[in-house]
Order: C-alpha cells, then structure tokens, then sequence
C-alpha cells in the first residue's frame, strides 16, 4: 500500500505540473458552463419547457472532463509510458506495472470528480441549479460514461506502437466526441441531420443518458444509450486486453 500511495502522489503531481489535464479536464468545462450560463442564464432550455437551458446543458458540461481525461489524458500517459519502456521495466520491480495504470486511471479519476464538484457548484450558486432527478442515479450514468470513454482511451493507448501514432488517435476521437456529441454544442440545437450523425458517437448516448437522469425525464429511451455504453465498454476493454497482452507480460495485482 505504501508503494502504491507513493506512486500515485508523484503520478498526480506530475500531472498537476503538466497541466494539461487540469486546463482542458476541469478549466475548459468550467469556462463552457460560464459562457453558457451567461448567455443563457435562466432561461427554459425550449418554450413550455419545465427546465432551464442550463439544467437541460448539465449532462454535457458533466461529460467534457470525462472526455478530456479518458481520451486525450490517460491514452496519451500510457502510450508514453509503453514507448519509454515503463511498464517492462516495471515488470522486473516489486510494483506490478497494472499499479501504474490504476494510478493513472484514478488520477484521471479525480481531476474529472473536481471537474464535476466544480461545475455544479458554480451552476448551482449562479443560475440556482439544482437537479431534479436521483443524484444516486445520475452519479451512477456518469460512472458508465466514464467506463466507456476511458475503456476508449487504453484502447488506443494499446494498439498504438508510438506517441505520435497515439497523439493522432486521440485527436480523431476525441475531438469529434467533444464538439459533436453535445459536450460543448447542444445537441438540441444541431439540425436533425448532424443529430443522427451525432447519434453514432459514443459519448452522444452518455450525454443523452446524463441529461435525462439528472432532470428527472422519464427512463423509456435510455435503454439504448446503456446498451451502448455497455457494449463500448466490453469491447474495448477486451480489444486493449488482448494488445497489451502481446506487448507486455504484466504481473496480476
């Protein structure tokens, strides 16, 4: 245990110096859900709608730490841990190198948690946002979305042979994920034919499912949005399993 606390205190403070993360995982979407709510206030999200736009915009501020530390943060760390030889070298220490990616995992973890504390409290003290839906339930669909963008992420950091190629990754999925999946954009506002094509990323079907449980909406069309998540998460977990599987021979836990 005391290997593991000392790795993750050097894990997250490396992480805070670089700031990467911390500017695109929790002051990116703050600033987002500053001008939103600045622009939007307290108005309702459509006319006759019982919520305001800054309750129904929620789910998506929620997703886009999610989406910068799954598939930029993590993918990028690891894929530079492999390239540098890290992890083999981790092989022949006491501290098996699947610490050093459960480290990672919740470094990554906690800068998307700050994330979140953050954005509702300034959504909650400015435009008095208060989440009509089970916090449990909410809390619950941002954990499935998390599993799936980060399954994404060690996907690519695993089949990438090199940063560069990882860099590249990265930037295909995750720039499409942030701009047009109603992270950034509403997903409301888009017409109905970028809607349907926005409805084959991922990360769409977390935001659906983030908004409905956190303003109370009836569950009928969430179905398909867990399916989804589910099944990316299975996938991809196996897929980054299987290719670093044959680049490292990493001791159990």
């Amino acid at each position: 245990m005391k290997a593991f606390n000392a790795l993750f205190k050097s894990e997250f403070t490396l992480s805070v110096r670089d700031m990467n993360i911390p500017i695109f995982g929790i002051i990116f979407p703050v600033i987002v859900a500053v001008i939103i709510g600045l622009v939007s206030g307290t108005k309702p999200a459509f006319e006759g709608a019982d919520y305001t736009f800054i309750e129904q915009s929620f789910g998506g501020f929620a997703a886009i730490a999610v989406c910068a530390t799954g598939l930029m943060g993590l993918p990028l760390q690891v894929a530079d841990y492999r390239q540098k030889k890290i992890l083999k070298r981790f092989m022949v220490t006491p501290v098996s190198p699947f610490k050093l990616l459960l480290v990672q995992v919740l470094v990554n973890l906690i800068m998307s948690v700050i994330s979140l504390i953050l954005i509702y409290l300034i959504c909650a003290l400015f435009w008095g946002y208060r989440p009509d839906g089970s916090v449990g339930t909410f809390l619950l669909s941002w954990l499935l979305v998390l599993a799936a963008m980060y399954s994404i992420g060690m996907m690519l950091a695993s089949v990438s042979p090199n940063m560069k190629t990882a860099s590249m990754l990265c930037s295909l999925v995750y720039f499409p994920m942030l701009f047009f999946s109603g992270a950034t954009i509403p997903y409301e506002i888009m017409p109905g034919g970028a809607q349907i094509a926005m409805d084959f990323l991922p990360l769409t079907q977390g935001i659906k499912l983030l908004k409905t449980t956190s303003l109370g909406l009836p569950a009928d069309n969430t179905l398909l949005s867990i399916l989804v998540l589910g099944a990316v998460t299975v996938v991809c977990a196996i897929v980054s399993l299987r290719f670093s599987n044959g680049n490292e021979r990493a001791k159990p836990l």
